[in-house]
């Protein structure tokens, strides 16, 4: 994050701590409980967000040498993504040319070349055919023709985008609605990856994504976790087209009134929570960085998936490994086990059908803006404002 926003977003959380407020929607928004549950929805949003539009698969770290490589299904499409022998980052569909099994099964990894079970052809990590057993019996092909099929994909500000649409086209900046500048003053690239975790869980994808979206809860659902350190009722919110970024406000931040402003950090007063539509929420803290992906199982609009990956600076990780270590059990037992139970309960209500709307507060503006830009990308009427 650049200076001078910095001291911006620090101001404002400390005027809002000395004024007793908040930032304000400046009203109340009803969302359709079905908005949770109906399957129509539900196939339009997988096919509108996840197989038409890309995804964001990782972080560099995640592909740290040349010949590194990482395999999922997520969104739909078998993935393949590779660092090359340039160390250039690639993404293919993990599909053999041949009768179509999957080429890799192994989660990640590194290797010059990838093989297919089934009848042997490989591959390299840039896709290309480099292999085929008994060619003189097999027949003559051109194999220029039959490397894995690419993907569109971009490494950018640390982060690894992929298309799932081979034919479709891939703008990185566009994307992120005037956040690049801000990505890049970061500089996630320096990352180290230390974990991953994966959180299966009974309720809509868009029940995960609320749950990162205010902290008018830390106080009751973390009273004993989150509300120890962070200030709840307190917050600054930006929108960057159809993604945001919302700074948590951090106990700490007392301390900086005694300190020039010019010694000032954001990571002393404030957490950033950056969301990317549709379905990423990037955590910043002074430690490192935690990835959120939150997925839909198709077909199935009570049901859901989160894929966490957590990343450290390398001098942090210097500094303080027992936190490495721990980090990712202190983040569970947050997020899966407090916010996502709570999350899965909501799903509950709304699925009993006794129940309309949910109600999206003045306090709560992130919860007005994921919903309305979800809505305008399906071409539905946006929720109105309610004076309140």
């Amino acid at each position: 994050m650049q200076r001078a926003e910095q001291i911006r977003v620090l101001k404002e959380l400390l005027g809002h701590i000395d004024a007793g407020t908040n930032v304000d929607a400046g009203g109340i928004r009803y969302n359709p409980s079905s908005a949770y549950t109906c399957k129509e929805l539900a196939s339009r949003e997988w096919q509108e967000f996840f197989r038409s539009h890309p995804q964001v698969i990782g972080m560099s770290p995640d592909l740290p040498e040349v010949g590194s490589f990482l395999t999922m299904e997520d969104f739909g499409v078998p993935l393949l993504a590779t660092r090359d022998r340039d160390g250039t980052f690639r993404a293919f569909v993990n599909v053999c040319r041949h009768r179509g099994t999957l080429v890799e099964s192994a989660s990640r990894g590194t290797k010059r070349n990838f093989v297919c079970p089934f009848h042997g052809w490989s591959y390299d990590t840039q896709g290309s055919l480099v292999g085929l057993p008994k060619p003189e019996q097999f027949g003559k092909v051109d194999r220029s023709c039959l490397g894995l099929v690419e993907l569109p994909a971009a490494e950018k500000y640390g982060f690894l985008w992929v298309h799932p649409d081979p034919d479709a086209s891939l703008d990185v900046d566009d994307l992120l609605g005037g956040l690049a500048d801000e990505f890049a003053s970061w500089d996630f690239s320096k990352l180290e990856r230390i974990e991953a975790d994966f959180y299966p869980t009974p309720m809509n994808w868009k029940f995960a994504i609320d749950t990162f979206g205010e902290t008018y809860h830390f106080k009751v659902l973390h009273r004993n976790s989150l509300a120890q350190v962070f200030q709840g009722d307190v917050q600054a919110y930006d929108t960057f087209g159809r993604n945001h970024r919302m700074t948590l406000c951090v106990k700490s931040i007392h301390e900086m009134r005694h300190t020039p402003e010019s010694e000032w950090h954001i990571s002393q007063g404030g957490f950033p929570v950056y969301y990317l539509f549709p379905n990423i929420q990037v955590n910043v803290g002074s430690a490192g960085v935690t990835l959120v992906r939150v997925y839909p199982v198709p077909g199935k609009p009570t049901e859901s998936f989160s894929q966490v990956t957590f990343y450290m600076w390398p001098e942090a990780a210097v500094q303080d490994p027992e936190f490495a270590r721990e980090f990712p059990r202190i983040f569970g037992q947050v997020i899966r086990d407090e916010d996502y139970v709570a999350a899965a309960s909501a799903q509950r209500g709304a699925s009993a059908g006794t129940q309309e709307y949910v109600l999206f507060g003045r306090n709560e503006p992130a919860l007005h803006h994921y919903h309305n830009t979800y809505r305008q990308a399906l071409g539905l009427e946006l929720l109105p404002l309610q004076p309140a």
